[in-house]
């Protein structure tokens, strides 16, 4: 309850910056670095593992890397549990379960509809969303997001900022805590979506977004650093792959070389594994 309680304060109180893990170590390095909370990235999870993202990881191996996660650091945790696992009302019901018994404080649950085009109705998606606030009573902070910005729904940015309006004030409505909007950084955009939503609105940084401070100042309560990171260090280990391949050189390797002793500060012993 008590990180509960914190997790609350920090979205309701602002300019919140969250890091987005994949695993117990990239955790610690982001509690290490002085974050206050982590959330999970599916996609990081999904990619580290061999998998697509998009649900096509086993939901019970999400729930053990969750847990992991929780376990490895003494902060408050929000899980991203892509659509619910399950396209009914109770069956989100049961994620949130599972999430709460894992031992996050937040979840993330998006209205796309994984294996098939589109997003949930707009009814269906409140009634998943009413379910998940049922079952996670006061326990979880609620981030409902929206897909139609990275879909690039409607015909114009009109009718696109039209419907995201729309969603958001109906997830609001249905028991979501705040509402996050994937693939906008555009400041002017965001300003006038801030104005007309609800409740509290969170975006995902991105390569060549704005800055935290410009977009909290647009007045999105929170920002997070989504898959972003992970497909990062992806990239970085590709170009350490070629170089060593083809120039048997580790300069890359050495430029961003973490250090034995830093890794070691962040582990523990077998005798203090939780």
């Amino acid at each position: 309850m008590q990180l509960a309680q914190q997790f609350r304060t920090l979205n309701e109180q602002g300019q919140f910056l969250l890091a987005n893990a994949w695993d117990a170590g990239s955790a610690r390095v982001f509690a290490a670095a002085g974050f206050a909370a982590i959330g999970t990235t599916s996609g990081g999870i999904a990619y580290s593992r061999g998998f697509k993202d998009g649900e096509q990881i086993d939901p019970q191996l999400m729930f053990r890397e969750l847990a992991a996660i929780c376990r490895a650091v003494d902060l408050p945790v929000t899980a991203d549990i892509e659509a619910g696992y399950g396209r009914s009302p109770e069956a989100v019901a049961e994620t949130i379960k599972a999430v709460i018994a894992a031992g996050a404080v937040g979840v993330n649950l998006e209205d796309r509809q994984h294996g098939a085009a589109g997003l949930f109705d707009l009814s269906a998606q409140a009634a998943r969303i009413n379910a998940a606030r049922s079952a996670a009573g006061d326990l979880l902070w609620i981030n409902a997001r929206t897909d139609t910005y990275l879909l690039g729904l409607g015909v114009n940015e009109e009718e696109r900022l039209s419907i995201t309006v729309e969603r958001a004030n109906a997830y609001l409505a249905a028991g979501a805590d705040m509402v996050f909007v994937p693939g906008l950084v555009d400041l002017p955009t965001l300003t006038y979506l801030c104005q007309r939503v609800n409740g509290p609105v969170s975006v995902m940084s991105m390569p060549g977004a704005p800055s935290a401070a410009a977009l909290f100042a647009a007045g999105v309560r929170r920002v997070s650093l989504g898959v972003c990171p992970m497909l990062a260090l992806m990239g970085t280990l590709r170009d350490i792959a070629i170089e060593a391949r083809e120039a048997g050189t580790w300069q890359l390797m050495g430029e961003r070389f973490y250090g034995f002793a830093e890794a070691e500060s962040l582990g523990r012993s077998a005798a203090g594994r939780a």
